[in-house]
């Protein structure tokens, strides 16, 4: 990350995380071109530094760094956003990206929470709240995060939001995704009700063509199998699957609270537009308690009026 900040641009700044493949490499291509300079927040310093060399081999002039983050420890998510308010005065686009996609079997983060919850949804919800400072220094800064088309068969188990009495492997991610919807709307009133000036937006990919959906069918071997040989007809590539959270970061139509996906049948493919929400991602009541545990189990301070 030091490298970001001795660089001497006057360029806007955009965080992705889980960029160094798939969406979020798109994404972070995509907010290149649109003349940001951007960090690629992951896990991998070499997959980092490949993604990094790939995207200055279309944009020679392009002002991409990677940053360690391990969204599977709260811990790595406090020293990144340190790093970048030590290094950094403002943050002009945050791009809660990453994600893990149906666990086989249920695992845990090193803070001991179900890792689909603990990666798609606590770090995020963490990651936002310590780079606020950073977010309410920019002109006009926004934060994008992450849904799915899975939110919509999802609920939140209050009871059960590790998943150690009942796990399965699209339950959970379904909770994930659905959390992060209520997470972006619940930042857009806060954000709203407390004068924070960061605009909170969310967008998915429709049914996009990433390793990371490779991962998900394996808990389900025979459907997988199956639904691979259709995928190439009912889906679409990366780059198309990252344009919605690209309108979502970047045109002047986003309103706070809107959510974005593909215009096409069941909004698998196609150009952006707003998207459908589940009548869960609609209860007012689910998401302030979603907020209350995420703020007790990460830790969470946000800043008061």
């Amino acid at each position: 990350m030091s490298d970001a900040s001795s660089h001497l641009s006057r360029a806007p700044l955009a965080v992705v995380t889980g960029a160094t493949a798939g969406l979020g490499f798109e994404t972070a291509k995509g907010l290149v071109e649109a003349g940001y300079r951007v960090i690629l927040a992951a896990r991998s310093p070499e997959k980092g530094e490949i993604a990094c060399q790939s995207i200055r081999q279309h944009h020679a002039d392009a002002d991409v760094h990677f940053a360690l983050l391990n969204l599977d420890s709260l811990s790595s998510v406090r020293a990144f956003a340190e790093a970048l308010r030590r290094e950094e005065s403002s943050l002009d686009r945050l791009i809660n990206n990453a994600g893990i996609m149906a666990l086989p079997q249920r695992e845990l983060t090193e803070d001991g929470i179900e890792r689909q919850f603990g990666v798609n949804f606590l770090s995020h919800f963490l990651l936002t709240s310590l780079l606020m400072p950073l977010l309410e220094a920019a002109d006009a800064p926004r934060v994008v995060q992450l849904s799915s088309l899975a939110h919509r068969s999802a609920s939140i188990h209050f009871d059960d939001l590790d998943g150690g009495r009942h796990y399965g492997a699209w339950r959970a991610y379904r909770q994930s995704k659905l959390a992060m919807l209520l997470f972006a709307q619940a930042l857009a009133r806060r954000s709203d009700a407390n004068g924070w000036n960061v605009l909170s937006v969310a967008a998915h990919p429709g049914l996009s063509r990433t390793a990371l959906f490779d991962t998900g069918v394996k808990s389900r071997a025979l459907m997988g199998k199956a639904f691979k040989l259709v995928m190439p007809l009912i889906s679409q590539t990366a780059a198309a699957g990252a344009r919605p959270t690209l309108h979502a970061a970047l045109s002047d139509e986003a309103e706070s609270g809107d959510y974005f996906g593909p215009d096409g049948f069941s909004e698998t493919t196609g150009k952006p537009r707003r998207a459908h929400r589940s009548k869960a991602a609609q209860d007012r009541a689910v998401e302030d308690r979603l907020w209350d545990v995420a703020c007790e189990l990460t830790g969470a301070v946000w800043p008061t009026p």
